[in-house]
């Protein structure tokens, strides 16, 4: 069953814990990025995991195995749920960012999900700087068909590559998809963007919204209205 997840993205804690505690019992699960975590850092993470919610911590790692490994151990010792790393990193990386979830899980729970960022939701075809090279859902499901192979959990997508990814990766490979809009809201600097129906009819199992949720009035009734509409669309 899709679930969905709010993307936090604020430039201090406070307002971030202030919208995420209005969230409480409208949506399970809360992303923090970059920008967020740079200005806060671990803070962040306990603050919502005292109010409950699972924890996306969505800084794509990608660097050399050690260091990843590293990265991810410590992540994993925040208490988080899910974290990701760039596919384009490689085997190695990718088994290093494995080996520090299980070192860093910690007693008693389930290791966070490490997820593979495939191309990211706001590049279309032609913003490659590679002459020649494929389009970014081609080169998504290429890079999925990776990392399962490498034996991570999933992969961030757009929702526009999912039903091929799990058709090749298999139903229980967790796809991920941000550039999720509700049909009223302006697509912004996203690109390969979907509904929350069509992603939940692809086979999404996370759809991260950010501003549409966030930038409400009411962004409580914004998420329990696309929680709705998820539902409908199973």
């Amino acid at each position: 069953m899709a679930e969905l997840v709010v993307a936090l993205d604020f430039k201090d804690a406070a307002s971030a814990l202030s919208t995420a505690r209005t969230l409480r019992g409208a949506a399970p699960w809360m992303k923090v990025g970059l920008e967020l975590f740079t200005a806060e850092g671990p803070k962040m993470i306990a603050g919502l995991k005292d109010m409950g919610f699972k924890v996306f911590l969505d800084l794509k790692f990608f660097d050399i195995p050690n260091t990843v490994q590293g990265a991810v151990r410590s992540a994993a010792r925040l208490g988080v749920d899910m974290v990701n790393i760039h596919a384009l990193g490689g085997q190695r990386m990718a088994e290093a960012a494995m080996a520090g979830c299980l070192e860093g899980a910690l007693p008693g729970q389930e290791p966070p999900l490490v997820l593979a960022v495939t191309m990211l939701t706001s590049m279309a075809a032609g913003d490659l700087p590679v002459p020649g090279a494929p389009g970014p859902s081609e080169m998504a499901l290429d890079l999925a068909v990776k990392a399962k192979q490498y034996g991570l959990n999933g992969v961030v997508c757009s929702g526009l590559e999912v039903e091929r990814i799990k058709a090749s990766c298999g139903s229980a490979f967790a796809c991920l998809t941000p550039g999720i809009r509700p049909a009223a809201s302006e697509a912004g600097d996203q690109r390969r963007v979907v509904t929350p129906a069509q992603a939940v009819r692809s086979g999404s199992d996370f759809l991260v919204v950010g501003r549409p949720i966030t930038g409400a009035e009411r962004p409580e009734e914004a998420a329990r209205a696309i929680i709705e509409e998820m539902n409908r669309a199973r």
